[in-house]
């Protein structure tokens, strides 16, 4: 629920003057999350929370209710120029605004306001920051009902990798070979069976298929997984409920008794880089110190890096976690972009080293949950500490 007094009070603590939420055809979903809102809208419309007193709202004379469920005064515009006076007066009196922006697009996960309204905006003679740390609190977080459903989903998550381990042993028992698609399919069946649903199918990886941080299963001719193979799965997945927040795993399994040395070696420096990331945050959170997702990023990256495998770590080392897989919250990334936004309480997020050659790739993820408390805690099971040798379970 959106609550103005909330939204007031982290504005001020933001140093802001105001938080100019703006939207074409949800080309915003971050504004519209942030506000209730989830109606099916044809034109521009704003709406300006000040640090203190009355919001403003602009919005068309064919859409006039688009935000009548919020607070504030309304101001209805026709013609392009009266957009634009609309806008000047929205902001008339800041300095300083909030918006979803990020300066030369450096988290495009927060950049979702079109640059020509940046700079109608700055035309005013106003001064436009990232509103990333605003939307983080306001979207990102989750309340009591989300934290269940991800630990709900989290177990169906976790249990998913025996179906898929199984699949594969009795194929390979009964007719010799077992097969990506129909591995992703059990847990597709699984995911249905206990109300999981997700936005794309899961990865299921042979050999140097999951060198490939993407791979699309099904994607390549052979797809067919025999005794002696490497096999990765990444799966994902969330309640069939409104609101519903995503788990995220990976592991890996090897088709046979023993696993050979080759695939061991890189899996624990995967493991080490994972552990170490993990042990970050605990400590920063059990001191009380800030610690920011590029930090995390570089305590994982570090361990892979000193292992001599740094060149095959290709992406960053965690994502947020929420409503879609990828959420909008603090990123666990020094590679692709430079994250300073602090990992806060009541937010989720992956922690995934990976090592990607040529013949396979090894990847271990995790999720880690931010207590209201300050509690950190792995969800989705216990961590994996070594591949699954498929044929001895």
């Amino acid at each position: 629920m959106f609550s103005l007094s909330d939204v007031q009070a982290a504005i001020r603590e933001q140093g802001v003057d105001g938080w100019l939420l703006y939207d074409f055809r949800k080309s915003n979903v971050l504004a519209e999350r942030v506000l209730g809102l989830d109606k099916k809208t044809s034109r521009r419309w704003a709406y300006f929370i000040p640090q203190e007193g009355t919001p403003r709202k602009l919005v068309h004379r064919i859409e006039t209710g688009v935000l009548d469920a919020l607070p504030g005064d309304k101001r209805i515009y026709l013609k392009w120029s009266e957009f634009e006076e609309g806008m000047a007066a929205l902001v008339a009196g800041s300095k300083k605004i909030a918006m979803e922006y990020a300066p030369r697009n450096g988290n495009p996960y927060i950049s979702r306001v079109d640059g020509g309204t940046i700079e109608l905006i700055r035309s005013f003679g106003v001064e436009v920051v990232s509103s990333g740390d605003l939307i983080q609190l306001f979207e990102a977080v989750w309340d009591d009902e989300q934290i269940a459903m991800h630990l709900e989903a989290s177990k169906v998550t976790d249990a998913a990798y025996a179906v898929a381990w199984k699949t594969i042993a009795n194929d390979i028992n009964t007719h010799g070979h077992s097969d990506e698609l129909r591995v992703q399919r059990a847990i597709l069946d699984h995911f249905e069976a206990h109300n999981l649903t997700t936005y794309s199918p899961p990865i299921v990886g042979v050999n140097a298929h999951s060198g490939d941080p993407h791979f699309e299963t099904g994607s390549l001719p052979d797809t067919i997984i025999r005794e002696g193979d490497f096999v990765l799965v990444d799966l994902w997945g969330k309640l069939d409920k409104p609101r519903a927040v995503y788990s995220d795993l990976t592991r890996t399994g090897y088709v046979g008794t023993i696993v050979p040395e080759k695939y061991t070696k890189v899996f624990q420096v995967v493991a080490a880089a994972r552990d170490a990331a993990i042990r970050y945050v605990e400590e920063a959170f059990a001191a009380g110190r800030r610690v920011e997702g590029y930090e995390v990023d570089d305590a994982c990256r570090e361990v892979i890096e000193k292992a001599g495998y740094g060149p095959y770590y290709v992406h960053r080392t965690g994502h947020n976690i929420g409503q879609e897989v990828h959420g909008n919250g603090a990123h666990i990334d020094n590679l692709e972009t430079h994250e300073t936004r602090a990992l806060i309480p009541r937010t989720c997020f992956s922690i995934e080293p990976g090592i990607y050659l040529e013949e396979f790739g090894v990847r271990s993820e995790i999720d880690v949950l931010i207590h209201p408390d300050g509690r950190v805690e792995v969800t989705g099971g216990a961590l994996q500490t070594e591949i699954v040798p498929i044929l001895a379970q």
